[in-house]
């Protein structure tokens, strides 16, 4: 399944340049989403923005396949992808900004939409603070984890969609600002230490809910 990876943001939370390309435990954060992606041995492609050149830069130098475009939102800018590469199938779409990511969630994602008939598929984590974005998924308050998938042939409209509930602590290091950046480097550090960092995931039912 090809994943598209949006990365034209301006990142102006985080600031200090170009949000993918911010450095994380020495690497800039996207790199960490395309070796998860390419580990589960997907295709990915870079939705950068004239927002992003020098990501689009990274990506030339990386021989990492990118397209650029308006920069207009997410949403937009996925649509638009879309119709450069002349898609009409299903694909994942995954935000820059989660450098915890692992290739084994990124297959438990794909394997997850494959069990359901829904044509779209989005992934919420649990949490427990007052958040501008918390809906109740499978009982429980939780957020976007910035990771879809989306049918291509379906792009102009609503996709009736399941949610797939992942209580992971990966994926609660979607980086936005500062204090995210240094909580993401702590458990990649943990991460690379040993086994027993708290990586394991533990998945919930999904159901199919309308976007």
């Amino acid at each position: 399944m090809l994943a598209l990876i949006l990365a034209g943001g301006r990142g102006r939370r985080l600031g200090g340049g170009e949000k993918p390309l911010a450095l994380c435990n020495g690497r800039p954060m996207i790199e960490w989403v395309v070796d998860a992606v390419v580990d589960t041995g997907a295709e990915a492609v870079v939705v950068a923005s004239p927002w992003t050149p020098f990501t689009q830069n990274w990506c030339r130098a990386h021989d990492l396949l990118c397209v650029c475009t308006e920069g207009a939102g997410y949403i937009e800018d996925l649509a638009e992808a879309v119709g450069m590469l002349g898609l009409d199938e299903p694909f994942l779409s995954l935000s820059a900004d989660l450098p915890c990511l692992t290739s084994a969630i990124v297959d438990e994602v794909v394997a997850a939409y494959e069990r359901q008939s829904c044509p779209a598929l989005s992934v919420w984590v649990p949490v427990g603070d007052e958040n501008a974005c918390v809906e109740v998924v499978d009982g429980r308050r939780a957020i976007p984890a910035g990771i879809n998938v989306l049918h291509a042939g379906m792009m102009d409209g609503e996709q009736e969609e399941c949610r797939l509930l992942l209580a992971d602590p990966v994926l609660c290091h979607n980086v936005n600002t500062r204090v995210a950046l240094a909580a993401a480097e702590a458990h990649l550090l943990a991460r690379q230490s040993g086994p027993d960092s708290g990586c394991n995931h533990r998945k919930k039912d999904i159901g199919p809910d309308e976007i």
